[in-house]
């Protein structure tokens, strides 16, 4: 049976990155046969020198990824005193970035896992986005950060997308006088929807090219002045029944519109 060489992975956040570049190179040598004994989570002196201890009497190696540069100095000391091979695997890089950015790093743990946190919220929006977008399912009305309503092409779903990006969960709703809004529409908060309304004149420019994009007649009734108009009068009641804030979306870019429905939860939120 070949004896498993044994590697103490130390890291003052979960040890994941060492534990990977441990075996990524023990791959190298035989086969990955090794033994990985990871450390997490070390915050205390005492806890570095249990790893001293044991790797000195295993004849162990020790690699961490150690931020905090009371422990990082503590554990290179005590190896070197020991005679126990420790190698830093975060330290070169980190130097590296700090010449080439000429900036000091934080020397905090779990930021790695903080951005990855951040990450899985930000695609979890996305596909909440998507799952609940344009009404088509009225349960994600009340799951939502923000509910978007509005008439058609009042870009509520490029907003929903971009709100995702930024991590909130949007669900948007048309409105359409002949289609009665969901139940749901009326239990959320009203610091939670946010109404979309547009002149007829844009409206009727940004349906009739809609049309002509899909090989339609701009005739149709979709774009047609006084179907829109009906349509904004129907929205504009419902959005005063729900006391929802309403932002007019005529001439503006999908970033300013998102920077004030932003601006508007935030004052709704803190009332």
């Amino acid at each position: 049976m070949v004896q498993k060489e044994v590697v103490y992975v130390v890291s003052d956040s979960v040890g994941e990155t060492a534990e990977l570049v441990v075996k990524a190179v023990a791959t190298q040598f035989n086969g990955g046969q090794v033994e990985v004994r990871r450390n997490s989570y070390v915050d205390e002196i005492d806890d570095i020198e249990d790893v001293i201890m044991l790797a000195k009497a295993g004849n162990a190696i020790i690699a961490y990824t150690i931020v905090i540069p009371a422990l990082k100095e503590y554990l290179d000391r005590r190896s070197v005193e020991e005679g126990i091979i420790a190698i830093d695997l975060l330290n070169p890089l980190m130097n590296a970035f700090e010449t080439k950015l000429n900036k000091q790093p934080h020397h905090q743990p779990g930021l790695m896992r903080k951005l990855d946190e951040e990450y899985f919220r930000k695609i979890e929006a996305i596909e909440f986005a998507v799952k609940y977008d344009d009404g088509r399912d009225p349960r994600g009305i009340l799951k939502a950060d923000i509910v978007l309503i509005g008439v058609s092409r009042t870009s509520k779903t490029p907003l929903s997308m971009y709100l995702a990006h930024k991590r909130f969960k949007v669900a948007n709703v048309p409105l359409v006088p002949e289609v009665p809004p969901p139940d749901e529409l009326f239990l959320v908060p009203r610091k939670n929807c946010i109404g979309l309304i547009i002149s007829p004149d844009k409206l009727n420019e940004i349906r009739k090219e809609r049309l002509r994009s899909l090989g339609l007649a701009s005739r149709a009734n979709y774009a047609s002045y006084q179907r829109i108009l009906d349509e904004l009068e129907y929205a504009e009641k419902l959005m005063k029944r729900i006391g929802c804030p309403v932002i007019d979306v005529s001439n503006k870019a999908i970033e300013e519109t998102a920077g004030l429905i932003l601006e508007i939860l935030k004052k709704e939120r803190s009332l």
